[in-house]
């Protein structure tokens, strides 16, 4: 128990540590570059008076390290902003002011986020018990008609754009056959139903998408997992194939499909634009590439560093259950 403890206190450093260099990288990029950084941040249609105030604020005149210390701080421990004629407080975590919409910029990834969380999360389910699923059935059904129908499906899975999907999942179920409603988004918390409804036709979406990618990865982990020695020691002692293969083969076949998930999730909640956009779905990704077209810096620096934080706390969570899932792995 307590190699695990002293495992999990080096994997929390090491996701500090990390989440820091991401915000050194991010903050240098951004702030760092040559231009008028005040101009941009402001916006183009702030005063020259409104461009000297964001330059004060962000210190300008002040050496990188200073000024990249005043952004940490903003993080840690918040900041006051000056309106002009108020100052405003942003608490902790504080990524700053959108000057174009006069609002926190963390008000506005907190509007956003539940929608990205919605559809990725629910999205996981469905490729998790397809992917991995297809994968195991499979390797098990190796050289049948079995295998070679869910190759052929995967391969077109993974060949096909989710636009595409989206689509024709569109114009099938809610237009032709009338099964669901044109997606909009519910909140949970207004309508559960509703919620699961109006995300139904999203999460396949980008579920089919991804489900390819992990029966391929499980497959290929399955049939190297199945020709192991144990596994023969298993079947020598007479032990049925179904309980070779779920109890034991997948065990030991899940840690790639962990770290695959992990990876897709952390990404996919900032990464799901064209899934978003496809159903009018309100959430980061959609939000970060408004921010882009009307050069709205402060959200853009934002909404990086907060998908910045999910792929790393995603890999972190991965890294544990990694661990749970194959006893084999050694505790570093």
């Amino acid at each position: 128990m307590s190699g695990f403890s002293g495992f999990l206190v080096r994997r929390a450093i090491g996701t500090v540590v990390t989440l820091l260099a991401i915000s050194v990288i991010v903050y240098v990029v951004f702030y760092a570059t040559p231009g008028n950084v005040a101009q941009i941040t402001c916006g183009p249609r702030c005063s020259p008076e409104q461009v000297h105030q964001v330059a004060q604020q962000l210190r300008l005149d002040d050496p990188l390290y200073v000024r990249y210390w005043h952004f940490l701080e903003g993080l840690v421990a918040g900041q006051d902003y000056s309106t002009g004629t108020s100052v405003e407080h942003c608490p902790a975590p504080c990524l700053g002011l959108s000057y174009q919409s006069d609002r926190q910029v963390m008000d506005i990834i907190l509007t956003k986020l539940p929608v990205s969380l919605s559809l990725v999360l629910g999205a996981m389910v469905l490729w998790l018990v397809l992917g991995v699923g297809t994968g195991v059935l499979s390797a098990w059904r190796r050289g049948r008609f079995t295998e070679r129908l869910l190759t052929a499906l995967t391969l077109a899975g993974w060949a096909t754009p989710v636009f595409v999907i989206g689509l024709v999942l569109m114009i099938v179920v809610c237009g032709e056959l009338q099964l669901l409603p044109f997606p909009q988004y519910v909140k949970f918390t207004d309508d559960p139903e509703q919620w699961a409804w109006n995300l139904l036709l999203p999460w396949l979406s980008l579920a089919l998408i991804e489900a390819a990618a992990f029966a391929r990865l499980t497959r290929a982990s399955m049939l190297e997992t199945l020709a192991e020695d144990h596994i023969r020691t298993f079947r020598a002692y007479g032990v049925a194939e179904r309980s070779i293969v779920g109890r034991h083969a997948l065990r030991g076949a899940l840690a790639p499909v962990i770290a695959l998930n992990a990876n897709n999730v952390g990404s996919a909640i900032g990464g799901a634009v064209l899934t978003e956009t496809l159903f009018g779905l309100p959430g980061i990704g959609q939000e970060l590439v408004h921010a882009v077209n009307v050069v709205d810096l402060p959200v853009v620096v934002g909404m990086v560093l907060v998908i910045g934080f999910f792929v790393v706390l995603a890999n972190a969570v991965a890294d544990v259950l990694y661990a749970v899932a194959d006893r084999r792995v050694v505790l570093t």
